[in-house]
């Protein structure tokens, strides 16, 4: 069990991250824990791990937690034993085999004479048989490191499992392996993620928000279909509070007419009847005090119900006070863009796919590029965008424009500001007040405006290209995306996938996110393969 009592996070800076969070984790149960980027999520599984401390608050567990990191250069300098923890124990185990039984090493090895077995063990499921515990982390590609510390829990044999977006860096292989773990366990589990294929195996939802956490007692799935719930009901509550206001405008506006008739009427009679001056200067400022009364009642009631439509609006969701207005691509659908006959790349004499490969890409078309980490996914996008030729095969290009999203998203100048980032794609020459209106719709508020292009997360990244793609004056004829859902929280996700769905043009992507791809409405796919070695 794992239970979080008041719990309280306060940055170093004094920002307040959550308060008085409450939750209680049963043995053998899976959560989903989901959130917006920033909102706290990672920094909770720390506090869950025993790594950070809380402001105020308590953790209290059966048992201490295995936790698994979100990244991993900062284990770089370690070697794979070092970064479990558990190089100590191998050496002491070693020694002792080889005579040197020490107080120090048995002390070390605490009777764990199996360490060495669920070390391989543990690499022969994650497919890292054969991978030398005493090499440095800096040497392995990312799904290599996340794959090392998946294998830790096979080593340390934990009963709660803390996983910040384990399937990050994996390829399709990989995944499946961690699709299969997270199902047939029978360890407690916390998982931060936003592969929506993972998620839908946990069958609970943990919601962390502004507002705290809010549990939902099924899969992602199920999550979606009640946020599509509230999410309407939010609608018609915002609807009925604007149609609220307009009437309170409409009344005060009769309101306010009526009462300057009625006042004009009564001087009228007043001045035919010959008051005196006296009393026709104190029924005037008894019919301008009523109507000043009547102007402050409505007044009031017209400003609380503005406030109260202003809070509900500050309270939408953020995709949804996006507006994404893509171009379409100037080109026919159905045009030969790209014809590749048999073509390869050869790196030194040696040529990189197991089978030569022949394709067409055609205007409109949405292809998946699919293979395993270092299968030349990345050559392939370079030999489309004509960066680099086949040495083996032909290839044909017909013209068209293109932009290649990249994972470290170079688009980006991280030397300029947003606003100068925005401004270096204005080829329509939009005045800067329809720059700022445009960055504004993308979630990029005046507070953004002049910050560093380099402080952006990588979700607000994303968006700021897709907001310059749509401040281009030509919308491109292919967009070309490497990895795009790595390190993009679901909203990001959800806003990049309406915008691809939006565009009408040609999509080329390389993503091991099957959820992803099945949103996007792939057709078709591209398979590379390496030659073994």
């Amino acid at each position: 069990m794992l239970t979080l009592q008041n719990l309280t996070y306060v940055h170093p800076n004094k920002d307040l991250l959550f308060d008085n969070l409450n939750i209680t984790i049963n043995k053998q149960e899976k959560i989903a824990l989901i959130g917006n980027n920033g909102i706290g999520k990672s920094t909770l599984l720390r506090i869950m791990a025993g790594i950070l401390a809380p402001t105020s608050g308590t953790v209290k567990t059966d048992s201490k937690p295995y936790y698994i990191p979100q990244h991993f250069g900062q284990y770089n300098e370690l070697s794979v034993a070092a970064a479990l923890r558990i190089d100590d124990k191998l050496r002491a185990l070693r020694a002792i085999l080889n005579g040197d039984v020490t107080e120090k090493n048995m002390t070390l090895l605490d009777d764990d004479w199996t360490i060495e077995e669920r070390c391989q063990e543990a690499l022969r499921y994650w497919d890292l048989a054969g991978l030398d515990l005493f090499q440095r982390m800096d040497k392995l590609s990312g799904g290599q490191k996340t794959k090392v510390f998946l294998a830790g829990i096979i080593i340390h044999e934990p009963e709660i499992v803390l996983l910040d977006e384990p399937s990050n860096h994996l390829d399709a292989t990989s995944r499946i392996a961690l699709y299969n773990y997270i199902e047939s366990t029978n360890e407690t589990l916390i998982v931060v993620s936003h592969d929506r294929t993972l998620l839908n195996l946990l069958p609970e939802v943990f919601e962390l928000s502004k507002k705290g956490i809010t549990a939902y007692g099924g899969n992602y799935e199920f999550y979606v279909t009640q946020k599509a719930v509230e999410a309407n009901a939010f609608s018609e509550d915002l609807k009925s509070k604007e149609k609220a206001l307009r009437k309170a405008k409409d009344v005060e506006r009769e309101s306010i007419e009526r009462q300057q008739k009625l006042d004009a009427r009564g001087k009228k009679k007043q001045e035919k009847a010959g008051l005196p001056t006296i009393s026709m200067n104190t029924l005037r400022n008894n019919a301008e005090k009523s109507t000043a009364k009547t102007k402050d009642v409505h007044a009031e009631k017209v400003s609380s119900i503005s406030d109260e439509l202003n809070q509900l609006r500050k309270e939408m969701p953020d995709k949804d006070k996006m507006k994404i207005g893509f171009d379409d691509s100037a080109l026919h659908i159905g045009k030969v863009l790209i014809t590749a006959g048999d073509i390869n790349y050869d790196y030194g004499s040696r040529p990189l796919w197991q089978q030569p490969l022949s394709f067409q890409i055609i205007s409109g078309d949405r292809i998946a590029i699919k293979g395993t980490n270092g299968s030349g996914k990345t050559t392939l996008i370079r030999i489309i965008l004509g960066e680099l030729q086949p040495t083996s095969g032909t290839i044909q290009r017909a013209d068209s424009s293109s932009i290649y999203i990249d994972q470290d998203y170079s688009l980006i100048d991280n030397k300029r500001t947003v606003y100068e980032q925005a401004e270096s794609f204005n080829t329509g020459h939009l005045q800067e007040h329809e720059v700022k209106s445009k960055l504004t719709h993308f979630l990029f508020t005046k507070k953004y405006w002049d910050k560093p292009c380099s402080a952006l997360s990588g979700g607000e990244k994303m968006r700021l290209i897709l907001c310059c793609l749509t401040i281009k004056n030509t919308a491109p004829d292919v967009i070309i995306l490497d990895e795009p859902t790595n390190n993009l929280d679901i909203q990001n996700i959800e806003i990049l996938t309406a915008a691809i769905n939006e565009y009408i043009g040609t999509i080329i992507v390389v993503s091991h996110d099957a959820y992803f791809l099945e949103q996007i409405g792939i057709s078709r796919e591209i398979a590379v393969a390496t030659i073994e070695s």
